[in-house]
């Protein structure tokens, strides 16, 4: 199999690409660097089966090159992170939905299958948990430009099942619930990097908002296998499948953890949404899963408990510092 990553030098996509690579197959990344990084990459940037393209997904010409050569598109990028969606609402509404009309135009074109990712986000303030992935929707106010991220990946979900009912092309929809690991940054907002690396650094651990707000956090391996199962699964196109774990902790009890096995005297600090964001922002307090369907399909199970990916993360950093 010849794979097609798009934002493949970035936190998920690098993995992913890691892994296709172990497994015999060649992998083809596509990414414009404004949120992946070549370090991501540098442990397969020489294997022989590895091609990097740098150039944005929206380009069409090269998009429709690179979809003619492979067998499967896994179409990852987007613009993500509560930081850069606050900062920039266009480049994420255009980089979200001009991005993903491409992938389908020429995935369609050259009849390739696709996993299109999307978020947890889409499920908006929804207080029906664990989510299941036919729930209604109940998203915020257009005033709030967090829900404009939510808003262009349900466009994108919408498109993406429109070219499989319209089309038949097979299209998998896959709604991933806060991935962490290795190389993820706290950049761009990301709670668990940030956190970590305070306490790593001896800093107050900052914590938005209440802190009683609920986060379930799936491991990056885990993630990929379940990308990979959905990719090689015949019964898959056409469905939306929950991505994640529903081990849950609420962000301060998070904080808690991490300042106990880093053994750090690091305090929490707890710090308003206007404060932390410079705008009034809108949150929900708890995202759950409900993981029936893509186990029903794959028999995918979580493997990796949130104490080994802590134990995980605090080794990554505290070796990258």
């Amino acid at each position: 199999m010849k794979a097609l990553i798009t934002g493949g030098a970035g936190f998920i996509g690098s993995h992913l690409a890691e892994k296709l690579l172990q497994t015999g197959h060649e992998v083809m990344v596509i990414d414009d660097l404004s949120t992946g990084r070549m370090d991501n990459i540098a442990g397969i940037k020489d294997d022989a089966k590895f091609q990097f393209i740098l150039e944005s997904v929206r380009n069409y010409e090269t998009m429709h090159i690179l979809a003619e050569r492979c067998d499967v598109i896994f179409h990852l990028a987007a613009a993500v992170g509560v930081q850069l969606i606050l900062d920039e609402p266009v480049r994420t509404i255009e980089t979200n939905i001009h991005g993903t009309e491409v992938v389908l135009e020429v995935a369609n074109k050259f009849r390739k299958k696709v996993v299109l990712a999307s978020t947890s986000e889409v499920y908006g303030k929804s207080e029906a948990v664990p989510f299941r992935e036919d729930d209604d929707t109940v998203l915020g106010s257009t005033r709030f430009s967090r829900w404009s991220y939510a808003c262009s990946k349900a466009i994108d979900e919408f498109l993406g099942l429109a070219y499989y009912q319209q089309y038949g092309l097979p299209v998998v929809v896959v709604r991933l619930f806060n991935t962490v690991g290795p190389r993820q940054t706290g950049q761009y907002g990301m709670v668990l990097p940030r956190f970590i690396q305070w306490a790593l650094q001896g800093e107050p651990v900052q914590i938005y908002g209440t802190g009683k707000q609920a986060r379930c956090f799936c491991y990056v391996k885990d993630v990929v296998e379940a990308l990979v199962g959905l990719i090689n699964n015949p019964e898959s196109p056409g469905k939306v499948y929950n991505v994640g774990s529903t081990e849950e902790i609420t962000i301060e009890d998070l904080a808690d953890k991490i300042i106990s096995m880093t053994g750090d005297k690091s305090r929490k600090k707890y710090v308003s949404y206007e404060e932390a964001y410079g705008k009034p922002f809108d949150d929900m307090m708890r995202r759950v899963p409900c993981l029936d369907r893509i186990k029903e399909t794959i028999g995918f199970e979580v493997k990796t408990s949130l104490n080994e990916i802590l134990e995980n993360l605090i080794h990554y950093y505290q070796s990258n510092n």
